[in-house]
Formats: structure tokens, C-alpha cells, sequence
């Protein structure tokens, strides 16, 4: 089993409103800094982008009625890194949540800058909501 980080955000938004707001690919480049700052480009069944790192591949869930934006990142070395990443209600608003797994060979300190990097990331999302 890997390490498991769950990092999550508040919105004063009901859920609904924050998953149709982000939901789609073309939105996470709007607030989502690790899948590219630029724009997803849709090649098939699979969204591309200019990661941090190089070109990655990128697999979303669809639409549904239940707030999962799950997605898998391809980085191109051979492994896809899964991005559990979840809507839920929270009174009349709204909690994202996202599990950050540690993979095979990060040191604690990467894996604590990420961590620190999707924190960054949910607040771009909020910001990006509540505007």
C-alpha cells in the first residue's frame, strides 16, 4: 500500500454548484497548476498537457450524479498515478477533497511538497468558484 494525504478545501457553495463548475477537463488548467497552466488538449478518450515535469496523459471519470472527478495521470514512464478527487456536501455548502498518494520512490519531503502544492491548487479552486 502507498501513503495515503487527503488535503481538502471549504466552499460556501452547495456542491452541486462547485462539481458543474469544475468538472469538465477544460476547467481543471483554471485552477489545477500540476495539470498544466496552459490548456488540455483532447486526443480521443485522453486529455494531454504540459505538466511541471514534461508531457503527461490525463483519463477523467465522467459526468455523474455523484461528485467524482477521479482522473489518472500519465507521466509517460510507464505508470498512471490515480487522483481520487471528490465533491461532497457539507451543510449548504460544499467540501473537495483530494487524495494524494506517495509513489513508489518519493522522498517524504517531495511528497510533503506536493501535498503542500495541491493545498495551493484547492485554494485556486475555491477562488476560482466563488468568483
Amino acid at each position: 500500500m502507498l501513503q495515503a494525504r487527503t488535503i481538502s478545501i471549504s466552499i460556501n457553495r452547495s456542491w452541486e454548484t462547485v462539481y458543474e463548475a469544475i468538472w469538465r477537463p477544460e476547467s481543471f488548467p483554471k485552477w489545477a497548476s500540476g495539470l498544466g497552466k496552459a490548456s488540455l488538449t483532447k486526443v480521443g478518450d485522453v486529455w494531454t498537457a504540459d505538466g511541471p515535469e514534461g508531457p503527461i496523459t490525463i483519463s477523467f471519470t465522467d459526468h455523474n450524479v455523484f461528485g467524482v472527478m477521479d482522473h489518472y495521470v500519465d507521466t509517460g514512464n510507464g505508470s498512471k498515478i490515480y487522483v481520487p478527487l471528490r465533491i461532497v456536501p457539507n451543510g449548504d455548502g460544499a467540501v473537495v477533497l483530494l487524495t494524494l498518494f506517495r509513489q513508489p520512490g518519493m522522498s517524504a519531503d517531495k511528497f510533503d511538497a506536493d501535498a503542500a502544492w495541491v493545498a495551493r491548487d484547492l485554494k485556486s479552486l475555491k477562488e476560482f468558484v466563488t468568483r
